[in-house]
């Protein structure tokens, strides 16, 4: 059986729900590889449980971070916070053969336009996705405000080290455009971020102000510059297929369980993210 590229997000294992899902996921082939775009939980032994189990049933698992495993909860016994919470992640899924955005980025041999390296990424974002009107954080932070909208990470994700998110988003960015540089040129790529790498997927928000906390402008060619077979996103919770410059952009979210309840799913999505045309 050809392996495949699966990929999802978003699995919330804090909700008992989504755990069972997880619990019940197997691949299609023991050569399969497993996407896991962010947003596994919050607390590190919920995170460790989800990633050691998929990586005990998958010949590979692909992790990058979400705002969630960054949040800085009082009942996870793990304090920490900013970079050393993030470093700490990465130390974790090395323990577990998880791969990480510190790692070097592997290459998957079964795409059906031959070999393509499979890139997770984490940049963050620097609320540069602004509501019209707006020129700077400040005023789009009180319009977002005024709207009744602001994100949870404003009260549990802390950017130690660095004097603020975008601050170090823009170190995050500056480094991970480096490393993109460096893959072969001969081979396109898969590329793996909790927030979408341009604002389009935004553009639907049931509230456009929570666009401030979903990425950042600075990586809007980067589909183009980094010769993209396909970019993998959650965060949204909107599991959809958009194309841009030619290049699909899979959101592949599982959400929580108000959000897919209705949908009718009875076990968490997997997408081909590989697959030909863009049946979901």
């Amino acid at each position: 059986m050809t392996p495949r590229l699966l990929a999802t997000s978003d699995l919330h294992v804090t909700y008992q729900q989504n755990r069972d899902f997880v619990a019940d996921i197997r691949p299609h082939s023991p050569d399969d590889w497993l996407i896991v775009a962010g947003d596994v939980g919050e607390r590190f032994d919920d995170i460790e449980w989800a990633l050691a189990t998929l990586r005990k049933r998958f010949h590979t698992v692909v992790w990058s971070p979400g705002n969630h495993e960054l949040w800085t909860t009082k009942d996870d016994p793990v304090q920490s916070r900013g970079e050393v919470r993030y470093k700490q992640l990465v130390e974790l899924c090395r323990g577990l053969d998880v791969l990480t955005p510190e790692d070097e980025f592997a290459v998957f041999e079964g795409g059906p336009d031959g070999p393509v390296a499979v890139a997770p990424l984490f940049t963050l974002y620097d609320y540069t996705f602004r509501p019209p009107g707006t020129t700077d954080k400040e005023s789009a932070l009180a319009v977002a405000q005024e709207a009744g909208v602001v994100c949870t990470d404003e009260y549990f994700l802390h950017p130690d080290p660095y004097p603020s998110r975008e601050a170090w988003c823009a170190a995050r960015v500056e480094e991970t455009e480096r490393r993109l540089a460096a893959v072969d040129p001969a081979l396109k790529t898969v590329l793996i971020n909790h927030w979408p790498l341009v604002r389009d997927p935004t553009f639907i928000l049931r509230y456009p102000e929570f666009a401030l906390w979903c990425g950042t402008e600075r990586t809007a060619d980067w589909h183009v510059r980094f010769r993209a077979a396909v970019a993998v996103y959650g965060h949204l919770h909107i599991p959809r297929t958009i194309r841009k410059d030619g290049i699909r952009f899979d959101e592949v979210s599982l959400g929580y369980p108000r959000e897919w309840q209705p949908r009718g799913w009875t076990k968490a999505p997997l997408l081909d993210v590989l697959r030909e045309g863009d049946a979901r």
